[in-house]
C-alpha cells in the first residue's frame, strides 16, 4: 500500500504510547519490520523522522520485534538516552510481557522454558532458530489465562532476549503460536498477517528516583478477536 506523505508521517505518531525526555514507547503495527530486509518496503526506521519532538535527530530503536510481533517498541530519542536503555537491556532489567495465542495447551499450566537456542541456515530454507544443547541459554516463563477447543491464550514473559525466543519455545512443548509459518502451521486468523503474538507490555526502571515507566499495548483487533473467543467474551 502506498502512503501519502501526511499519512506516512501519522503512522506512528498515532501510535505513541509513551514520551518523555529520553524515551518513546510506540504501538507497533503488525506486518512492519522494524528493519529493512533483503526484498526492501518500508519499515519501522522509515517513519521515525515524525517522531522527532523538536529534537535534530529521529530517535533510535533500542530493541526490535519481529515483523509479524505487534506490541511496545522502545525508541531511544538520542545518544545518552540508547546508552542507558541498552544497559538496561543488556542486564535484564527490563521487564516484557507478551500475549500469545497457542495451538495446543501448555501442561502445566504455568511454568518455565528454559531451552538453549542456536541459529541454522541452509540455501533452500534460509535461516530459522532451534532448541540446541550447545546453543544460547534461553528462558521463557509462561502462564495460561484461557482455554478453549484446544487453544490457548498465554501470557509469557521472556527472561532473555534470544531471536524468536516464544515461537521456537512453544513449538518445543507442542504449542505453537496460531498462525506461525516457521515454527508452527501455516493456519492465520482473518485478517491476521500471520502469527497472534503481542508485546503486551514493558516496564523500564530507567529513572532512579521515580518509579518504573510501565507501557502497555492494546491488542490489535485480530489478537482480541480470538481473545475473546477463547473467553466467550
Amino acid at each position: 500500500m502506498t502512503l501519502t506523505q501526511t499519512a506516512a508521517d501519522g503512522l506512528l505518531l498515532d501510535r505513541l504510547l509513551y514520551r518523555d525526555g529520553l524515551v518513546l514507547v510506540i504501538d507497533k503495527p503488525a506486518g512492519l519490520p522494524v528493519h529493512a530486509g533483503p526484498k526492501g518496503g518500508p519499515t519501522v526506521e522509515s517513519y521515525l523522522d515524525a517522531l522527532r519532538f523538536g529534537l535534530p535527530q529521529p530517535p533510535h530503536l533500542a530493541h526490535r520485534l519481529d515483523r509479524d510481533t505487534s506490541g511496545c517498541l522502545v525508541l531511544g530519542r538520542h545518544r545518552k538516552a540508547l546508552r542507558r536503555l541498552g544497559k538496561l537491556f543488556a542486564a535484564g532489567l527490563v521487564r516484557k510481557t507478551y500475549w500469545a495465542v497457542t495451538e495446543g495447551v501448555p501442561e502445566p499450566s504455568q511454568g518455565v522454558i528454559d531451552r538453549p537456542l542456536t541459529k541454522r541456515s541452509t540455501a533452500r530454507r534460509g535461516w530459522w532458530m532451534q532448541v540446541d544443547e550447545a546453543g544460547q541459554k534461553a528462558v521463557t516463563r509462561y502462564r495460561v489465562r484461557a482455554v478453549r477447543d484446544g487453544r490457548a491464550w498465554l501470557e509469557l514473559e521472556p527472561l532473555t532476549g534470544r531471536t524468536h525466543q516464544l515461537r521456537v519455545h512453544l513449538a518445543a512443548i507442542g504449542c505453537p503460536i496460531a498462525g506461525d509459518p516457521v515454527y508452527g502451521s501455516s493456519t492465520r486468523e482473518p485478517g491476521a498477517p500471520s502469527l497472534l503474538l503481542h508485546a503486551r507490555g514493558i516496564v523500564l526502571p530507567l529513572y532512579e528516583k521515580k518509579a518504573p515507566i510501565d507501557v502497555r499495548a492494546a491488542p490489535p483487533p485480530a489478537l482480541q478477536s480470538a481473545l475473546d473467543r477463547l473467553t466467550g467474551g
